[in-house]
């Protein structure tokens, strides 16, 4: 691809968004173990089992084991012909669905007769309906709040909570409310799904596990209670309320945003509707790189998720963290700085005309700035200003989000880059720090530079490039564009087979399947 940045900008945007569309298009006919659980959490299953088990979770895995080719059916007509069968509300259903008294599979064999279909697909979509009218409760709720609180000057400064129980993850968010937080952030812990099928690859993921000293119960200390975790869902529902709080006091709307592992992309969704979660961490391109996720599941559960966070009002954030380096690995020789860059470039775009494509708006998605390993690279300050540079000439619509990188690099150098970079860098949303330690005193000096930034940025037009930023920019677009070229032309195995010629299996492949119920929970009325 050849020519000016300018018009090598244009062909990426043109195929990227192809390509989206053509994948947006192809997983609005699938269905996943994680929809499926997401789906019958927004009817009403929700929380754990008769033996403390997650209940959506136990649920979809008792459906699915006689016979996994039930997914493409769906749960949502079988729990709703149980629930007319025995004359159980949803829950009750699910818990004896979990227990095994009840068998889902005999339920969908009712579905034939077209009399017993029908009135499931009026229950279902009954259940439906109710759980977007929470949705669409929580979003006006934040348009009031808004209105009400009013909300920090852009760019917006916001923490990673990193107390892993709720009880002190309170006081945590609370204080760094009063020190100038206006975006809190929490890690959600693996799901069961990703545990198990991680554990069975040979590469477990690291479980939820308490700090020695963290506090029993859920939103007030009480020995007598096990720690519950601060992404759990009920642990969300707390803080959410207590950031309201704490927003009231200090006079500003606070943001809630969460950040879950690879394959929870739909369960995200719900809670994020249901608990009005305000910004959502999601790149399906990253959980198939550096999560193995196979690629129809990750595509297919982001745009379910996709389509139920557009309805809720939330937010996606997509971070420039997609790190690219199996030809690397196969040749044997590392690559340069900015055919890493490019390539997560190229991802980055995809991720974001994906999420365009699945219905949300161009405000609602937000681009993350830089890639979290620049850092490292000689001459990163020079890249930096280039990494800037081409998001903005590519995403010139979205606000962008720098996002300071969980490893490496000193206290002070990350907002020392953020301020030499935001008077150019055009509409910034959030700095977002990776921990609340030591918040309170660095969040002045970083309002500062933001307010120095906005007054720079209204007084001047952005500087060309020269030199290393200029190079790195030009290469940098290069690299994206051979990467969109390489995944067109040979699809996902350019991009994700094993380097070494070793099999490589890709996480929840066999819980991904075509839709065949003919009903759709998030489209009016329920059903397609």
């Amino acid at each position: 691809m050849q020519g000016e940045p300018g018009s090598i900008v244009e062909q990426l945007l043109e195929r990227a968004s192809a390509m989206a569309a053509a994948w947006s298009a192809g997983a609005r006919g699938s269905t996943t173990a994680g929809q499926e659980r997401a789906i019958l959490r927004l009817l009403g299953v929700s929380d754990a089992d008769r033996e403390g088990r997650p209940l959506a979770a136990e649920v979809v895995d008792r459906y699915l084991a006689p016979d996994p080719s039930r997914l493409g059916g769906g749960l949502a007509l079988p729990i709703a012909v149980a629930m007319e069968e025995y004359g159980l509300p949803v829950t009750e259903v699910a818990l004896e669905v979990a227990a095994g008294n009840i068998d889902l599979g005999m339920e969908a064999e009712l579905l034939a007769d077209p009399a017993r279909r029908a009135r499931a697909a009026a229950a279902a979509g009954a259940m439906a309906r109710a759980a977007l009218a929470r949705a669409d409760a929580n979003r006006t709720a934040r348009r009031e709040l808004f209105a009400l609180l009013g909300e920090a000057g852009r760019p917006y400064l916001g923490v990673t909570l990193e107390a892993p129980a709720i009880v002190d993850a309170l006081d945590e968010a609370i204080a760094a409310v009063a020190a100038g937080a206006g975006a809190i952030r929490v890690q959600v812990p693996p799901s069961r799904e990703l545990t198990s099928l991680s554990a069975r690859a040979g590469s477990p993921v690291e479980a939820w596990l308490p700090a020695p000293t963290s506090r029993g119960g859920l939103a007030a200390f009480d020995p007598a209670d096990a720690p519950t975790p601060t992404g759990s869902r009920r642990a969300l529902s707390v803080l959410r309320s207590a950031l309201d709080d704490a927003g009231a006091r200090n006079g500003r709307y606070v943001r809630l945003i969460t950040e879950s592992p690879a394959l929870a992309a739909p369960d995200q969704a719900v809670v994020a509707a249901f608990e009005r979660i305000d910004l959502v961490v999601a790149d399906p391109l990253r959980e198939i790189v550096g999560g193995r996720v196979d690629p129809d599941r990750a595509i297919a559960d982001h745009a379910f998720a996709h389509r139920l966070l557009a309805r809720g009002g939330t937010r996606v954030l997509v971070p420039a963290a997609a790190l690219v380096v199996g030809a690397d690995l196969a040749a044997g020789v590392p690559s340069d700085p900015a055919t890493r860059s490019g390539r997560a470039l190229a991802l980055q775009l995809l991720a974001v005309q994906l999420a365009l494509a699945d219905g949300l708006p161009v405000d609602g998605v937000v681009v993350g700035a830089l890639p979290a390993w620049l850092a490292d690279e000689p001459n990163a300050s020079a890249r930096a200003v280039a990494e800037v540079a081409v998001r903005r000439d590519l995403f010139p619509a979205h606000a962008l989000a720098f996002l300071e990188p969980s490893v490496g690099g000193s206290p002070d150098e990350w907002p020392a880059l953020v301020a030499g970079l935001l008077p150019d860098a055009g509409d910034v949303k959030l700095l977002l720090c990776r921990g609340s330690s030591g918040f309170a005193a660095r969040s002045a000096g970083m309002r500062a530079a933001a307010a120095v930034a906005n007054s720079i940025a209204v007084s001047r037009t952005r500087p060309a490039l020269t030199g290393i930023a200029a190079d790195h920019r030009d290469r940098t677009l290069a690299a994206a564009a051979q990467t969109l070229k390489g995944l067109e032309d040979e699809g996902w195995r350019w991009l994700v087979e094993s380097p070494l010629g070793l099999p490589s299996a890709r996480l929840g492949a066999e819980a991904v399947a075509d839709r065949t119920s003919g009903f759709d929970v998030l489209a009016p009325g329920g059903a397609a």
